[in-house]
């Protein structure tokens, strides 16, 4: 497998059988565990290199099956619980709390991230799960300032 392939498949997990995106979710977990040490900026700049990244890798992805955002490509789902995580504490509760969210906003795709996927090439399949990712970290952000769920 080429190296393209293998950072859009999530290193292999978006060739699960059952619930790709989930499977390419939860290989994000510990890359944001290991990124989350870093300082904000820091951590902001590289989740913007790599949502660039994401955006090629995605297109390449895309002309090599040829199928438009194949479900095999799960580095957007990356990108999105990166994104769910920005400026949270990595802690146990807040991890599962994210994933649980971003899960709930990629899949439900309220507007207007349904929209997203029509951009053409490797940002429409990016953009819809950067929307969700957004949505799950202002939700995140709001439930962990009120101390619900604890």
């Amino acid at each position: 497998m080429n190296f393209f392939l293998l950072l859009a498949t999530g290193f292999g997990s978006g060739f699960c059988p059952i619930l790709p995106g989930t499977a390419g979710t939860i290989v994000a977990i510990p890359i944001y565990y290991v990124l989350s040490s870093l300082p904000l900026v820091l951590y902001a700049v590289i989740v913007g290199l790599f949502f660039l990244l994401s955006v090629v890798v995605s297109d390449r992805a895309q002309k090599h099956w040829g199928k438009k955002d194949d479900r095999r490509i799960v580095i957007d789902e990356i990108m999105g619980f990166l994104i769910t995580m920005l400026g949270v504490p990595a802690t146990l509760r807040a991890m599962i709390l994210g994933f649980i969210l971003f899960r709930f906003f990629d899949i439900a795709k309220p507007p207007p991230i349904r929209r997203l996927e029509r951009v053409g090439g490797g940002y429409g399949v990016v953009l819809d799960d950067v929307m969700a990712g957004v949505y799950a970290n202002l939700f995140l952000q709001l439930v962990l300032s009120f101390q619900l769920f604890s």
